[in-house]
């Protein structure tokens, strides 16, 4: 060959060459389990059974400080596939449906639109109203193997092994990998048989998900594409025995994330392979991360930040997460993390934590503890659960991992009090958190338009609401004169917040219901639910039941589920209203149905 042509041809190899790798794009795998908090030997859980997470942690980089902003599912996966706050648009409570802006697509939209095929096998729960054409494929047989040669692929594989259900029917004890007397129990459950059990269970169903991942990187390296791909593997929330999924402590929200970079990627890890990174991650920083490795530009509209690649943005200083409505159960809190601090702020604190929930009732360990509190055998830690919350909770997470010594009234920790108080307010301004709007005027208000356009229409006065929420959950008598006078403020949301102060007052309150009958027939039902539960409170059974009458007649299914939750305080007090109650079962939807779920536990009481 003259050597002309030959040195022409290896400038166009080069050339070819310099030119796809400049295309090349890393596949994604993100691997989700369900329900389980950072129970793997990696993250030093020794009574775990996870070698396959354990060898994915020694060749990748394990981050000790990741967490999904809700301690539950949908709203969780809607934080993912949104890269928004579910507070900021209105998908925060449970199973919801409330639309989002017309300009905010699923992530999948923006990989598909740059040239990644993307699957989902398959659970999508994402709170919201779905955009099916973002995958070009979803369902339980969904995979990057069906995509077109040359193709980068996204793909979503998500295993329900050790979901929150598979504790709810016992394995005979025999059958358990995993002892029941050796389980690590955390300080707050009482060590029941039932605990027990469901404790080794649990961690039976953690291996068993291990192994699946286990077949699922196989199948990646039988392929031959490990070499080209990056690995994510998370859990969608914290879980999964009582306190944890649902709620906002470490065990609610705190979830293993381990990311994987084959050679040809070390460039974007941010360590070596086995190394650990403690910087404060969310699921919000998640699609933005995404795009940053895929080269893809992050939407301006996103509420998080790239922590990995060329766009990866300031390290976050706090990680925040919300409790709204859960399944049937209606509660409100916010909570801030920093890599030392847990707070809590409890704006509805007269409710127990322990709201009774059919689904979380499913469990034999749930039973065995509330048993075990109506016999008066738990200590003091143990007993909290079923009892009403502090309206501000603070925990030292690297002295106190279970979030168990509550510091908030401690002297000694009044500044960091202050600096979080200050770090909750300034976030709920900032991203105009929507879930002061209680959900029944929430249903009316997206009809006409996103939560998040309301938001910003000029009509959601959240500078004011806050500070009525603010004073209404401290329970204070000295601030009852302002809620009288917020009774009469042109905002349901503000009178509404001034109704649940009285509720919180109590027997206090009884001065002001003159004021409370005056609202009987306010045009917001929320408010008008809220005063029924006042007055019922002070001890006007005959007006709180008139309005909660109306209230479970209404077409609007969360009135009638908030009817019921105030309902079911009453117990057989109720009798009056049992034939309403059982109308509303025998013409919901479907029995699983949260206002039938409601009705069935109120008829209960009766049987």
């Amino acid at each position: 060959m003259h050597i002309r042509t030959f040195l022409l041809g290896i400038t166009f190899w080069a050339v070819n060459s310099l030119m796809a790798q400049s295309v090349d794009k890393p596949n994604i795998l993100w691997i989700v389990s369900e329900d389980n908090s950072p129970f793997l030997g990696s993250y030093g859980d020794d009574f775990a059974t996870t070698p396959v997470l354990d060898h994915l942690a020694a060749e990748g980089v394990r981050f000790t400080n990741a967490f999904s902003p809700a301690p539950v599912c949908a709203p969780s996966r809607s934080t993912l596939i949104t890269g928004m706050y579910p507070p900021a648009i209105g998908t925060e409570h449970m199973r919801s449906v409330y639309p989002i802006p017309d300009n905010v697509h699923f992530y999948p939209y923006y990989l598909k639109a740059n040239g990644y095929y993307t699957s989902n096998n398959s659970k999508k729960d994402y709170n919201t109203i779905d955009q099916k054409d973002v995958w070009d494929e979803s369902s339980p047989s969904a995979s990057y193997k069906n995509r077109k040669a040359g193709q980068p692929f996204f793909a979503v594989f998500n295993i329900n092994i050790s979901h929150e259900s598979s504790i709810h029917d016992s394995i005979p004890v025999e059958k358990l990998r995993h002892d029941p007397d050796q389980v690590p129990i955390p300080p707050y459950h009482p060590k029941t048989e039932a605990f027990k059990h469901d404790w080794a269970q649990y961690y039976d169903k953690i291996e068993e998900m291990d192994q699946r991942v286990g077949e699922l990187l196989q199948e990646l390296k039988d392929a031959g594409l490990d070499r080209n791909t990056i690995v994510f593997y998370y859990s969608d929330n914290g879980g999964v025995l009582g306190r944890s999924k649902r709620f906002v402590y470490d065990s609610g929200l705190r979830v293993p994330l381990i990311i994987r970079f084959p050679p040809k990627y070390a460039h974007l890890s941010p360590g070596k392979p086995g190394s650990k990174n403690d910087q404060l991650v969310t699921f919000l920083d998640f699609a933005p991360t995404l795009f940053s490795l895929t080269g893809i530009e992050i939407p301006a509209y996103y509420q998080g930040n790239a922590f990995l690649g060329p766009q990866k943005g300031t390290p976050n200083e706090y990680a925040y997460g919300f409790r709204g409505r859960m399944d049937e159960r209606i509660d409100f809190s916010r909570t801030v993390r920093d890599k030392q601090y847990r707070y809590i702020r409890n704006y509805l604190p007269h409710k127990t934590y322990g709201q009774y929930l059919q689904y979380l009732w499913r469990a034999p360990s749930m039973k065995s503890w509330e048993a075990a509190y109506r016999a008066g055998t738990l200590n003091d830690v143990q007993k909290k659960f079923w009892e009403t919350k502090p309206v501000e909770e603070l925990y030292d997470v690297i002295a106190d991992p279970h979030n168990v010594h509550n510091l908030a009234d401690d002297p000694a920790y009044e500044n960091e009090i202050k600096r979080f108080r200050k770090a909750n307010r300034d976030h709920i301004l900032e991203i105009t958190d929507v879930g002061f709007i209680p959900e029944a005027r929430l249903i009316e208000i997206t009809q006409k338009a996103p939560a998040y356009t309301y938001a910003r229409s000029g009509d959601y006065p959240l500078g004011r609401i806050l500070k009525i929420a603010e004073l209404a959950s401290w329970g204070n008598k000295d601030n009852r004169s302002q809620f009288i006078a917020h009774l009469k403020d042109k905002d349901p949301v503000v009178r509404y917040w001034a109704v649940i102060g009285l509720v919180i007052l109590k027997e206090e309150s009884r001065p002001a219901q003159e004021y409370l009958l005056a609202l009987k027939n306010d045009p917001d039902i929320s408010v008008r639910i809220a005063v029924a539960e006042a007055l019922y409170t002070i001890g006007n059974r005959q007006d709180a039941i008139a309005i909660l009458a109306k209230a479970l007649d209404s077409e609007n299914l969360m009135a009638r589920v908030q009817a019921l939750n105030v309902v079911d305080l009453m117990g057989t007090q109720a009798t009056p209203l049992l034939p309403k109650i059982k109308e509303v079962l025998e013409t919901s939807k479907k029995d699983t149905e949260y206002d039938a779920r409601l009705a069935k536990r109120i008829i209960s009481y009766y049987e």
